[in-house]
């Protein structure tokens, strides 16, 4: 069998769809004997031999039509694992041919799965994966690239030249190649060459690890090497509804909570120490804190405060630090800003060992231009919708996924699923719900296309949502997944078997703006718009809601919570309280922003750290208390959450003061009879006898004040609870007298012991009387 010139300069010149049809072992036949021809290219060998396994024999190389292409004839067949041994000046190497490993992984069922969008673990068949092929270990390379002329794979291991590894293509575009002798911690990016020969350095779509930024190869990992120790937390989850537990999420970006000094070193596993990533060229005297650092710290604080979960802007890898994570060019890949893959897995072990949930802002709508991303990936618009009416976010600089493609779903959903299955994380946050499923959203008119109903629904994006939860909550009972949607898109939080989108929590956006809204009025304006704090309970069981203030709602201009508070500073305070308070005792999960437990007054600043300075005074550290003593509050009362999402959880004793901006209410846990009452305050003016109705008689303790001097309160309240008065009021046979502090929240908790002894007393008292009488 005779190689001709052009199937040589084919090879050479990278343009050819299948280098084993050229390169390897092939049989051949000659003289009537059948023999072997091994023909490999290294473009920088003066001399290539090839080792026989069996006898460790060398067969010199020949070069044909080009001097780095070597071939050379063995009279044998039996050359499974050869190896060549080339010279490259003074230096000589022994390596394995890729070529000679011709067995692709990924099998026909496979292909189909992912073109049909339903291959839920594709993510361990494409990207890097460490394996061993007929006993040789190696890692193995595919990557989905279609309308690609060539692909090869650029590493340290080849001096990132493409000439060296070239790729095969099959038959649904998945390139392929096992690389032998390289394993865990190889850098590599792929070279993609469209048809006019262009040439793009991509990272690997399903890499699991990258670089820290600025630079951008992938890193190969392996990701099955943690053990975890989370299996009682895993399995406890299974068998939870999160919708009637509490749920009190702390959100966090990871990179500006605090810092570390450069000179700091950095805490590895190893024990080593050693400075890792600086912050950036604005704060060359910091470096981030580390994984396993956060999960010491961070963890500790969160718990101490009370939180069940935390939440992380995006830690998946991303290239500018100025994103906060919402601009995602490694969707498989913990950013390594912070460390690891591995050292990711310890700090989600370390929350689940202290009883805290980890949840993960999750950007599944759009992606950066940047040129190693999923932009233009093969030299066409592959990730992205062809039409950038469908396809750009022009006012946010990004493409949009093309989710009418089977892949491209496909890529989205086993991304989804990677992560509950090998983080072990607890739940997703959906970043800009949206800007998804509305085809106008952020587009003036001509720059956008309707769908095939004349409408503005994206109907491909709302598919793929519905799909992915059905996906996440059937491999993963007990999580969380939680749309950030701010429209009246209908039914987000429903079943999809009855065509909602299927999340269970929705950010509830109207509660948030209506309640700063009317925060940032002076209080003597509150009464003519107590429609503010009223509206949200006509809605509140309509969908599964989170009451959310987030880190949108401190940066940009918007202030920080004590900044937007009218008033004094007492007053600022104050209001914060009775938010967070009000916030707490009304239905819906709970979500705040890191720094508001203090509060801080400045806005986020993505590039330094929290106000951690404010702590020294008192005003701040009343706060910290208050919101660990609310939390508390919160998990400890059942009624505060078990029917979050039912209308039966919620009452309202009297929402109809507006002249003294004051509602009151009842929250009921499933078990009826266990229920707290709240009585609010929105102005700093206090009121004595202040009276209202309650659905049972006794002793009703005062099991919260908002307005306690421990927080910086003027400890104003009812010596710790009132007996009812057997007086009709606001529809109930009881009622009871209180005093309300200036702009403070109470909550009442009938004490049923205290109760009955009294009632126990007081028969006694009667029983005595009545025979007092009797005798008389």
């Amino acid at each position: 069998m005779t190689i001709s010139a052009d199937q040589v300069n084919q090879i050479v010149w990278n343009h050819h769809h299948d280098p084993f049809e050229v390169l390897g072992a092939h049989q051949i036949e000659q003289d009537g004997k059948a023999m072997t021809v091994i023909r490999a290219y290294q473009p920088n060998a003066e001399a290539v031999s090839v080792i026989s396994p069996i006898d460790r024999k060398e067969y010199p190389m020949q070069s044909v039509h080009n001097p780095h292409f070597f071939e050379c004839v063995i009279d044998t067949t039996e050359l499974a694992n050869y190896q060549l041994k080339i010279k490259e000046g003074e230096h000589e190497r022994v390596v394995y041919d890729s070529y000679a490993f011709r067995s692709p992984k990924l099998t026909d069922f496979d292909l189909q799965l992912f073109g049909e969008g339903n291959h839920h673990r594709i993510y361990e068949k494409l990207g890097a994966h460490i394996t061993e092929v007929n006993g040789v270990k190696g890692v193995y390379f595919a990557v989905w690239a279609p309308n690609a002329r060539n692909v090869s794979i650029l590493g340290d291991f080849n001096h990132w030249d493409g000439r060296k590894h070239q790729m095969r293509k099959g038959h649904t575009g998945v390139w392929e190649l096992f690389i032998p002798d390289i394993g865990p911690g190889e850098h590599y990016k792929y070279e993609v060459k469209n048809w006019e020969g262009h040439i793009y350095e991509k990272s690997d779509p399903y890499g699991y690890q990258q670089e820290v930024r600025p630079k951008t190869a992938s890193i190969v990992v392996d990701l099955d090497s943690y053990t975890w120790n989370d299996q009682e937390w895993m399995e406890k989850r299974r068998h939870t509804d999160p919708l009637t537990q509490p749920i009190s999420v702390y959100e966090c970006h990871l990179g500006s909570w605090i810092h570390a000094a450069a000179a700091e070193p950095a805490k590895l596993p190893n024990g080593e120490t050693e400075p890792v990533v600086q912050v950036s060229e604005l704060r060359p005297d910091a470096r981030f804190l580390t994984y396993r650092e956060l999960a010491d710290r961070l963890v500790s604080y969160v718990k101490d405060l009370g939180y069940t979960h935390i939440e992380m802007l995006p830690v998946a890898e991303h290239p500018f630090d100025g994103s906060w994570g919402y601009q995602v060019t490694g969707f498989f890949a913990p950013t390594s800003r912070y460390g690891s893959a591995e050292d990711f897995m310890y700090f989600v072990d370390k929350c689940h060992e202290n009883g805290i949930g980890v949840i993960v802002d999750w950007v599944p709508g759009h992606f950066p231009k940047d040129g190693h991303g999923l932009a233009f990936f093969d030299g066409t618009h592959l990730y992205e919708h062809p039409d950038p009416r469908k396809g750009e976010h022009k006012q946010w600089g990004t493409l949009v996924f093309d989710y009418g493609r089977n892949e491209v779903r496909n890529f989205l959903v086993s991304n989804a699923l990677f992560w509950f299955e090998k983080y072990h994380i607890d739940g997703f946050r959906v970043d800009a719900v949206a800007s998804m499923v509305y085809l106008n959203y952020l587009r003036p008119d001509g720059e956008w296309v309707a769908n095939q109903y004349g409408g503005v629904e994206y109907i491909e994006a709302a598919d793929f949502l519905r799909q992915v939860n059905h996906l996440i909550f059937g491999y993963y009972p007990g999580v969380l997944c939680i749309a950030e949607e701010s429209t009246a898109w209908p039914m987000v939080t429903w079943p999809t078997y009855v065509g909602g989108l299927g999340f269970n929590l929705k950010w509830n956006m109207g509660w948030m703006h209506d309640m700063l809204d009317y925060f940032e009025m002076d209080p003597w304006f509150r009464q003519f718009h107590q429609n503010n704090v009223t509206f949200s309970i006509w809605y509140h069981h309509s969908e599964n809601y989170m009451l959310a203030l987030s880190h949108d709602e401190v940066v940009h201009c918007k202030s920080n919570m004590l900044g937007k508070m009218p008033g004094d500073d007492w007053q600022k305070f104050a209001n914060v309280r009775a938010l967070f308070a009000y916030m707490f005792t009304h239905p819906g999960k709970k979500t705040m922003f890191m720094g508001m437990e203090f509060p801080q007054w400045g806005e986020w600043d993505v590039w330094g750290d929290l106000e951690w300075h404010l702590l020294q005074h008192d005003a701040h550290q009343g706060m910290k208390r208050f919101f660990r003593d609310v939390n508390h509050l919160y998990c400890s009362q059942p009624a505060l959450y078990e029917q979050d999402c039912n209308e039966e959880g919620f009452q309202w004793i009297d929402c109809n003061d507006n002249n003294h901006s004051v509602v009151s209410f009842i929250r009921r846990a499933k078990d009826g009879k266990d229920f707290v009452v709240a009585v609010c305050n929105f102005t700093p003016q206090p009121h004595s006898h202040y009276r209202i109705g309650v659905p049972e008689p006794g002793f009703y303790t005062e099991i919260f004040n908002s307005d306690a001097g421990n927080y910086g309160g003027s400890n104003m309240g009812n010596l710790g609870g009132k007996w009812t008065d057997d007086w009709y009021y606001h529809d109930h046979p009881q009622s009871l007298d209180l005093c309300l502090p200036p702009l403070g929240i109470l909550v009442f908790k009938l004490d049923k012991e205290k109760t009955l002894a009294m009632l126990q007393e007081s028969e006694d008292v009667e029983a005595v009387e009545a025979e007092t009488v009797s005798k008389a």
